[in-house]
């Protein structure tokens, strides 16, 4: 059998108890409120049946929202413990909230801790802003301090930007059955490129309407992007975190949805330097195509043409000529290697034979050089021929012309030539200006 000492007994019972429960949320009255020269805390919480003790720490009271007051109904995160000298079981206060505020609170972050599971937070869900947004709704009071600011914002930044007022209550009890039906309202008419749902800052309890697991599931199925702009940069409700984008203010929020007029300058001014600089690309583009075109245009010009076969003719002609010399020195040294031979061959006895032989020779040389030099000649001719019939020149020497518009290009077809337009037409001599009627 364990024997306990007091103090021991004491210590385990706290160390069970801290193990057991852990830190506990607690409503309940303040009585006995006690705040001595150190800066703790010390009161009794307790309902109409029962009381516990409980004290908080100057490093917890500091950040307090609130000084506990003796009647006053409070919420407390608190830690379940036992003062060992005395044996007291009680509550080291870590954080204390009015209770009516308090449990608003935690209400909130039940129904953010249940939409968050459900993935409705998600930034994938979320839709951006329209780029061009011509026309804006919004849903709050029609007499709230909010549409005064979001109306001021957009006169003075876009007063072209359309405002359509979906008018509700935004606080009290009518607030959340008229901000549904405002809502059911602007989705069914699907009349805005973005919805403002918002309302000026106040407290929690003013804010409520907000927090309604309804209305936030609302925006879930909004047709257009709904951006919340609800109280002061401070405030959250659970339309924020829902809706796909979050304004600190309501005048924030104008400034989201409108354009400020300086900024369009601005970007016109950028879209005019853009234009100018693709504008003189396309200049450039063009003079460059041009050239190429002019060269092009001259290296098939008839001229150009008839300078290339001139050309060709006078080397074939010179190539005949060169051949006929080489015809004529090879039979040239033929007959002088014949005659060599004669002469060293030729006895005397043989001498008038030989030159029957060669008189004859002589007689035969001379018809097959004119038979070769009238060969080439008539070569030569037909070349000279067939060079004549492909020429250009000679075309326009048998009554043909080049007809040319006024851009110069070659009118083969008399659609290409409507009436009233002006041709150039070339003839074997000289050129002429005409019109088509």
């Amino acid at each position: 059998m364990d024997i306990y000492s007091v103090s021991k007994l004491n210590n385990d019972i706290r160390a069970a108890l801290e193990q057991q429960f852990g830190n506990v949320w607690l409503v309940g009255e303040v009585s006995n409120f006690a705040a001595p020269g150190s800066g703790h805390w010390y009161f009794t919480l307790k309902d109409d049946k029962a009381q516990i003790r409980c004290a908080m720490f100057r490093g917890n009271n500091q950040r307090a929202k609130i000084r506990p007051q003796n009647g006053v109904q409070v919420l407390v995160r608190a830690r379940v413990t036992v003062y060992a000298p005395r044996g007291d079981y009680q509550l080291i206060v870590e954080h204390i909230e009015d209770a009516g505020q308090g449990l608003l609170q935690q209400q909130f972050e039940q129904l953010k801790a249940k939409l968050s599971a459900e993935g409705l937070f998600a930034n994938e869900r979320k839709r951006p802003l329209p780029e061009s947004i011509r026309r804006v709704g919004v849903v709050t009071s029609p007499t709230g301090a909010a549409i005064q600011d979001i109306l001021a914002v957009i006169k003075r930044r876009d007063p072209q930007l359309e405002v359509i007022i979906y008018p509700s209550s935004v606080q009290g009890e009518a607030a959340i059955p008229q901000l549904k039906h405002m809502l059911q309202s602007a989705f069914n008419r699907n009349e805005v490129d973005v919805l403002i749902v918002g309302r000026g800052g106040g407290s929690i309890e003013d804010l409520w309407c907000f927090n309604d697991e309804g209305v936030a599931r609302m925006l879930i199925d909004a047709p257009m992007p709904v951006i919340s702009a609800v109280g002061h940069e401070i405030d959250f409700t659970i339309c924020d975190f829902i809706a796909d984008l979050r304004a600190p203010t309501p005048s924030a929020a104008a400034e989201v949805v409108s354009k400020d007029r300086s900024q369009s300058r601005e970007q016109l001014r950028a879209l005019h330097q853009r234009l100018m600089l693709a504008q003189q690309r396309k200049i450039t583009q063009s003079q460059q195509q041009f050239r190429h075109l002019q060269i092009r245009l001259q290296q098939q010009h008839p001229q150009r043409q008839l300078q290339q076969q001139a050309q060709r003719a006078d080397e074939l002609q010179a190539r005949a000529t060169r051949a006929m010399q080489s015809q004529l020195q090879r039979l040239l040294q033929r007959e002088s290697y014949f005659q060599s031979r004669l002469q060293a061959l030729h006895p005397q006895k043989d001498l008038a034979r030989y030159q029957s032989r060669l008189s004859d020779l002589q007689q035969r040389l001379s018809p097959a050089i004119t038979r070769l030099l009238k060969q080439k000649t008539e070569q030569q001719r037909s070349i000279f021929q067939a060079l004549n019939i492909v020429s250009p020149l000679n075309t326009l020497e048998r009554g043909y012309a080049i007809v040319r518009d006024e851009q110069g290009k070659v009118i083969r077809d008399s659609q290409q030539a409507p009436a009233g337009t002006e041709l150039n037409i070339r003839l074997a001599k000289g050129e002429l200006k005409a019109r088509t009627e």
